[in-house]
């Protein structure tokens, strides 16, 4: 006994620990789970469903095409042609033009599929003389340029002094060939940019319909002319301001527009320079009712882009330009109505600089109440349709104020002092108010 206790304390105590481990994996592995009651369920949907067992299955053989021509081209591109070797010594010459000849026909008959991708995609695209007008006018946003001329002869009959219609006709003409190179040099940098969205991406340069050289070449042909006529034709002050705003517009604006969301304050005062040209055109100096019509023109603009940009947000987020829409929403709303406001102010402004009457203020007090109600809506919804509403409202909104100051315009027979007329005299005024 004593023997057989000595033998399991020095054998089998020791293992102890170890079976009981040993024990424990064996049986961990040996459970009966939740899995092993599946089994018929496996079995069942797999023979209900074959295609669910996963086996490697041959390749299937190649299905005869019905069309006998492209199968035919496809046995011509597996067939490698042999070509024996020919003997100068044994042939004649007449034989080897006879073959040289064979091989360049076949060279030159080339299969339909064999047409790269490329080739298929993109395609050379020939402008027609009878489209280079309407591509011009692409090139040059004659939309905007329109909208520019509009507001320099609003600026010019403005001016209190009798109408001219030669120097407004060259003042025009001049202002509007300026604003056509300064939008086809802001269309030749940004290319690149433009090609990303969807709202610019088939503009004349993006979609190669002229070259770049061409697009530089349009714009030196207007605005050298332009800045000629406006300093020559009606005086250096235009002049000057038309080279600056084309300077502003395409340096500064421009690149500025993936930079800083200051582009938009820089471009709001590109916008308020060409009714202050209107204005030099007819004064020949900057007087208050300049500053005042491009104080009404540099509000206005705020509201109208900011409402713009903000239905192309993505659109300008994946050009890569910084605008307050996309990096400040809230700014982008509060800056449009704080200046929807400030046209109240401004229309208040213009019978105290002796410009209109106050009747101005009071029949144009209507529509600026409702373009800033519009503004407050677009500041507190922040969705597309508020934004969309002050955008649309912001196009007639323009005209309508521009036609009622003009209406209420001061005529320049009511001033009573020579100061009033500019470059005038006692004499000049004596015979303005003879019948």
């Amino acid at each position: 006994a004593g023997l057989f206790v000595w033998r399991l304390r020095n054998t089998g105590v020791p293992q102890v620990p170890c079976r009981f481990v040993h024990l424990y994996r064996v049986a961990n592995n040996r459970l009966i789970t939740f899995q092993y009651f599946n089994f018929l369920k496996r079995m069942y949907v797999t023979q209900c469903n074959k295609d669910l067992s996963q086996r490697a299955k041959p390749k299937s053989d190649s299905v005869v095409s019905p069309f006998h021509e492209l199968q035919q081209l496809d046995q011509e591109k597996k067939v490698v042609h042999k070509i024996s070797p020919v003997s100068p010594e044994t042939s004649s010459r007449n034989e080897l033009r006879e073959m040289k000849s064979a091989a360049e026909t076949e060279d030159s008959v080339i299969p339909v599929g064999a047409e790269s991708k490329e080739d298929r995609q993109w395609k050379e695209m020939r402008l027609r003389l009878d489209d280079l007008p309407g591509v011009l006018a692409r090139l040059s946003k004659i939309k905007l340029t329109a909208l520019v001329v509009s507001t320099t002869s609003a600026g010019f009959a403005m001016a209190p002094v009798p109408f001219e219609l030669t120097c407004f006709l060259l003042a025009s003409l001049g202002t509007g060939l300026a604003s056509c190179a300064a939008n086809s040099i802001n269309q030749f940098f940004e290319v690149p940019f433009d090609s990303n969205m969807s709202r610019t991406k088939n503009r004349p340069l993006v979609r190669g319909q002229i070259s770049p050289l061409l697009a530089v070449c349009f714009a030196a042909s207007c605005g050298i002319p332009g800045i000629a006529l406006l300093t020559l034709g009606v005086n250096p002050l235009t002049g000057a301001l038309g080279a600056f705003n084309i300077f502003l517009y395409t340096c500064c604006y421009t690149p500025l527009k993936r930079m800083s969301i200051a582009n938009t304050w820089v471009g709001a005062v590109v916008g308020a320079i060409p009714p202050m040209m209107g204005w030099t055109a007819a004064t020949g100096s900057l007087d208050a009712g300049a500053l005042l019509l491009g104080g009404i023109l540099y509000s206005w603009q705020f509201p109208h882009f900011n409402a713009l940009s903000w239905g192309l947000r993505e659109d300008y987020s994946r050009g890569g330009y910084c605008m307050m829409s996309v990096t400040h929403p809230g700014l982008c709303r509060r800056v449009a109505l704080r200046h929807c406001l400030a046209l109240i102010g401004l229309s208040m402004v213009a019978p105290v600089l002796n410009i209109t009457t106050w009747t101005f203020p009071i029949i144009s007090l209507p529509i600026n109440l409702y373009i800033s109600y519009l503004g407050f809506r677009f500041y507190r919804d922040a969705d597309r349709s508020s934004s969309r509403k002050l955008f649309f409202c912001s196009l007639w909104h323009l005209p309508m104020l521009l036609l009622v100051m003009l209406t209420c315009k001061k005529p320049a027979l009511e001033k009573e002092d020579k100061g009033d007329l500019p470059g005038g005299s006692q004499e000049t005024a004596m015979e303005i108010r003879l019948p």
